[in-house]
Formats: C-alpha cells, sequence, structure tokens
C-alpha cells in the first residue's frame, strides 16, 4: 500500500530535523525522541522511519532501529501539502457523513466502497489514514470501528471548558520553555495557511496545524500530565473537527490569534500569553456549526450511543 499523507509529512520533518540538528552519520533516531518532538505517536513516525529507509536517506541497524546514513540530505525543507486527490475526497467525506450520523459504528471496506463508489484501495488508504489518527480502529476478525469523538453541542461546550482550565495554566508552567526552532516553524505553517486558497480538503491541514500547536505549547510546559491531556483532547476532537464550516474569515482569526501568543511567548510575557489562549478559547467556544449540522451531530450522537450498548 502507497504511503499516506501523514508519512510523507513526517518522512520530511525527520529529515528536516537531521538537517537541522547536525546530526551526525551513525546517530540513533529513537522513535520516542522522535514521537515526542513531532508531538505525534510512536505508530507513524515508525512508519515514516521505515518509509526513509527504503529509499536509503536513513540506514536501519543490523538487529532494530534506523541510523543516519553515511551522505544523509544537507538541507531538506518539509513538504508541500498535497494536493487534492481521490482520498482526500473520500476522508473527508466519511468525516463529515461520520459527524452527521450518516455512518453507522460499525463499517466494513466493501460498505464504504459501495456507498462511496470508491475502489478498495482508495477505501484502504482512507482507513490507514483514519487509523493512524485514532479515528478508526481494525474490528477482531473483520471490518472497521469508529472510536469515541467529541461532536454533539454539550459534549463540545464540556471539552471547551476543561481546556480552559488546562491550557492557560500550561503557559504558566514554571519550567515552560518553547523550542525558537518550533516557534519559527509553526509560524510559518500559519501564515502559509493565510495565504494559501481555501478548499474543503484544507480543513483537514487546518485542524492538523491546530492540533500541533495547541500539543506543542503544552509540551513547552515541561508538565507531562498536562500535555497528556491536551493530546487527549485532540484526539477525541479530531475526526468531528476535520469538517470546518466557519469559513475562511475565521481561519485568517484563528491563525492571527495563535500567531499573537507566540509572539508574546518569545517576549517571555507568560501571563500575556496566558490571558490571550484564555480569550482565543473562549472565542473558539463561541463559534457555532450551522443548525443543520448541529441537528445532524445530535441524532449521530444518540445513534451511535444506542449501538454501541
Amino acid at each position: 500500500m502507497p504511503p499516506s499523507p501523514l508519512q510523507h509529512e513526517l518522512s520530511a520533518r525527520i529529515l528536516d530535523f537531521i538537517s537541522k540538528e547536525k546530526l551526525e552519520p551513525g546517530t540513533r533516531l529513537g522513535e520516542v525522541a522522535l514521537a515526542e518532538r513531532l508531538h505525534v505517536s510512536r505508530t507513524p513516525v515508525r512508519a515514516a522511519l521505515r518509509l526513509l529507509g527504503h529509499r536509503g536517506l536513513i540506514r536501519p541497524g543490523e538487529r532494530r532501529g534506523y541510523f543516519v546514513a553515511n551522505g544523509a540530505p544537507a538541507e531538506h525543507k518539509v513538504a508541500r501539502r498535497p494536493t487534492v486527490t481521490d482520498v482526500d475526497r473520500l476522508f473527508l467525506a466519511i468525516a463529515r457523513d461520520r459527524r452527521a450520523g450518516k455512518l453507522p459504528l460499525d463499517v466494513s471496506e466493501r460498505d464504504l466502497m459501495q456507498r462511496y463508489a470508491a475502489t478498495r484501495p482508495i477505501v484502504q488508504r482512507v482507513l490507514t489514514r483514519l487509523s493512524e489518527v485514532a479515528a478508526v480502529q481494525r474490528k477482531p476478525g473483520h471490518g472497521w470501528r469508529f472510536l469515541p469523538t467529541i461532536s454533539d453541542p454539550q459534549a463540545r461546550a464540556e471539552s471547551y471548558r476543561y481546556r480552559l482550565l488546562i491550557e492557560p495554566a500550561a503557559l504558566l508552567e514554571p519550567g515552560f520553555h518553547c523550542d525558537p526552532a518550533w516557534i519559527a516553524e509553526m509560524r510559518r505553517q500559519h501564515e502559509e495557511m493565510m495565504a494559501m486558497p481555501w478548499s474543503d480538503t484544507a480543513s483537514i491541514a487546518l485542524y492538523e496545524m491546530n492540533a500541533t500547536f495547541h500539543e506543542g505549547l503544552a509540551a513547552a510546559s515541561g508538565n507531562r500530565y498536562l500535555l497528556v491531556a491536551v493530546q487527549q483532547q485532540n484526539r477525541l476532537r479530531r475526526f468531528g473537527n476535520y469538517d470546518w464550516t466557519f469559513g475562511h474569515e475565521r481561519v485568517v482569526t484563528n491563525c492571527r490569534e495563535h500567531l499573537e501568543i507566540l509572539k508574546q511567548i518569545e517576549a517571555k510575557n507568560q501571563a500575556t500569553a496566558a490571558r490571550l489562549m484564555r480569550r482565543h478559547l473562549e472565542s473558539a467556544a463561541k463559534l457555532k456549526r450551522p443548525a443543520a449540522n448541529v441537528a445532524a451531530g445530535q441524532q449521530g450522537h444518540r445513534s451511535g450511543r444506542r449501538t454501541s450498548r
């Protein structure tokens, strides 16, 4: 099966890390350390390392693990977002239909092929991507099951109240330290997001960028419990938030608010950054999806509960 977009992106970021850190040939590339630095789980990092190994850009160890190869690329830029593909379109269609309650808790490849008139390879690639972001898991024996998400209005409100408790506090932790290289990368991604033409499938990249931003700040707090809490919230929110319904103007507002928080962090104004984070979350919590989508989400939530009993 061809590598997923996430694997391609992580591969590029790993090469970028090797270049920026000037790692010597033979340096071990630890999965745990890379997963923490890239703010993802070990599974996609392992897949990205395997992909780089197959391409000869890093070398596998004699027993296990991967190492910086001789003659590793001296410079590598993070790959640009891929163009819209059939995989992207199907991925977004499934996210929308699941949130609207149009898809059951359990599905099979054949179900999805018939519903969306898609080929098996396309469906398999989408399911692989969904599993990488913890949206589905393979059932023992046959089929796939959607994992819990934050979708209905009440759960969404509770999620934001919880985030208001922990995310501003993370910026005030005594051990807070934000890597300047990470801040620069976040600034680049946000500026690029504001400048790029908006399309439905860009909503996936938008959410992943937002998740990376919030998890990165939680990681910078130095408090592992705050990081785990934010990661869990992002996992639960991910699939239900891939379908952005608030328009491009709100995308720009969201990015500018993030950039102002980063500006205050660079200036060591942690208290101001925490206040801006609180204001940012309060503003996001007030956003409401179109009425039809909210009603559909409530129906899907009730349907999901009946199915899981």
